[in-house]
């Protein structure tokens, strides 16, 4: 091995181990952020008395929203593993939150949208956001700075763990 390339790889190891603390806790931050966002959900439930969805049920017909959608198109754009949404939206059509409709051409596809009573579960989630939004810079102190800077972060580390999916890494 050449003196060169031993330089490399020593500086390389250095910074890997300086990185991998800071590394490890974002990973338990994003960790723990998605289970504070499903009890967030399900405090503002349980203060409306509501009890007839769960959180994640909550957030599945949010992601929803005014849209069509696949059960893949939710998962690949929510927090949601596949029999995860698959096993909720059954759930949500037998309770009347959602209608489904499979798809002429791909029957094997089923295109969901929100019923009335979605839409209130929809409207429930996005007014808690919405008074988030509103008190996040005087209480949180972040603004649009912040998270703009927290998103490009983490738009970066989505593509680094697709790219080490996609070309096995």
């Amino acid at each position: 091995m050449s003196a060169v390339l031993r330089i490399e790889t020593n500086a390389c190891r250095e910074e890997s181990e300086d990185l991998k603390d800071r590394y490890l806790s974002s990973l338990k931050f994003i960790e723990r952020l998605h289970r504070l966002l499903l009890d967030v959900v399900k405090d503002e439930f349980d203060r409306l008395g509501r009890d007839d969805v769960n959180s994640v049920q909550a957030l599945l017909l949010y992601h929803v929203g005014d849209d069509e959608l696949t059960a893949g198109d939710l998962t690949r754009n929510g927090c949601y593993l596949g029999s995860n949404v698959s096993y909720n939206l059954k759930k949500l059509v037998e309770a009347g939150y959602i209608d489904h409709q499979r798809s002429a051409t791909d029957r094997r596809s089923v295109r969901v949208k929100l019923t009335d009573k979605g839409r209130e579960v929809c409207k429930v989630v996005d007014e808690l956001f919405q008074r988030q939004l509103c008190s996040l810079p005087h209480v949180a102190d972040i603004g649009g700075s912040e998270l703009d800077a927290m998103n490009k972060a983490m738009g970066r580390i989505e593509r680094f763990w697709t790219d080490q999916i996609r070309f096995q890494l």
